[in-house]
């Protein structure tokens, strides 16, 4: 393991949090967008979605700086799908909002939840921890999936 660098975790963090916030950004009014649309039953208000996503890009930070500083030789490979996976996620906000392409964006949004399992596993592989601290996003994006596709349909 390589020596701790608080400001490389740092980095780490805000790095996952600006890839959410110009998400944000680009995908313009989401939250007067999603109060228009017909949302599938359990359905959380437009609120909970902010608060769920900068926990997770935390999350997301953290881990990868765990996997940054591991010794495996697996690390660049997983920081690879890392980096995928976020693209990805940057992504959907913009399809699904901004473009209002729902059935791209539920199809996106199913294959980022194959992703983050995908990355999961690699973590796990390398650091125990950084994988089980994705254990949330993967079920966020399970639910975020469901949402997506009940949107689709619905609208």
């Amino acid at each position: 393991m390589k020596k701790f660098s608080f400001t490389e975790l740092i980095i780490s963090i805000v790095f996952a949090e600006l890839v959410g916030a110009v998400s944000a950004l680009l995908a313009g009014d989401f939250r007067g967008l999603y109060t228009e649309f017909i949302q599938p039953p359990l359905a959380p208000p437009a609120w909970v979605f902010p608060v769920v996503w900068v926990i997770l890009y935390a999350l997301m930070g953290i881990t990868s700086y765990m996997i940054y500083r591991s010794d495996s030789y697996r690390s660049k490979s997983a920081l690879f799908v890392y980096f995928v996976q976020l693209a990805v996620n940057f992504s959907w906000s913009i399809i699904f909002f901004r473009f209002e392409l729902l059935t791209l964006a539920a199809v996106v949004a199913v294959v980022l939840t194959i992703l983050v399992g995908i990355m999961i596993c690699m973590f796990l592989s390398i650091r125990k921890k950084a994988g089980y601290f994705n254990v949330p996003y993967l079920l966020w994006m399970i639910f975020a999936s469901y949402l997506a596709i009940g949107t689709m349909l619905l609208n």
